[in-house]
């Protein structure tokens, strides 16, 4: 479900967060798809509950998690969420992408890279 990198500068709940997010985006969970308890999702990773509950708390206020007390936390219903999520992803890309141009990076190079052939990229 949710890779766990711990040589990965990102803290461990931004780790947590941007793998559920990934799950919803693409529709791994669905909308109104329950998500495990904190204490279930803290078991299973191996880490502190109050970890699960903060990347929780997060994807609450992006939108993309519902809350509903005493019955746990579920996918939200899709609304302006993605498009602000791109949005967000695009502007930090411009900088990446500036400074490849400026090394050198072909467009060949960048295209293998959006298509994703790792093999030579």
């Amino acid at each position: 479900m949710i890779h766990l990198d711990y040589r990965d500068s990102r803290p461990i709940y931004e780790q947590v967060k941007d793998g559920l997010r990934h799950l919803m985006v693409t529709g791994a969970l669905g909308a109104g798809d329950k998500l495990p308890s904190v204490r279930a999702l803290a078991g299973e990773l191996a880490i502190n509950p109050n970890t699960i509950q903060r990347a929780y708390g997060e994807l609450e206020q992006e939108g993309y998690v519902v809350s509903v007390t005493g019955k746990g936390s579920f996918v939200a219903e899709s609304g302006g969420q993605h498009d602000a999520r791109k949005t967000e992803l695009l502007q930090k890309a411009r900088p990446i992408l500036a400074e490849l141009k400026s090394l050198g990076a072909t467009e060949t190079e960048l295209l293998q890279l959006w298509r994703g052939d790792e093999k030579h990229a």
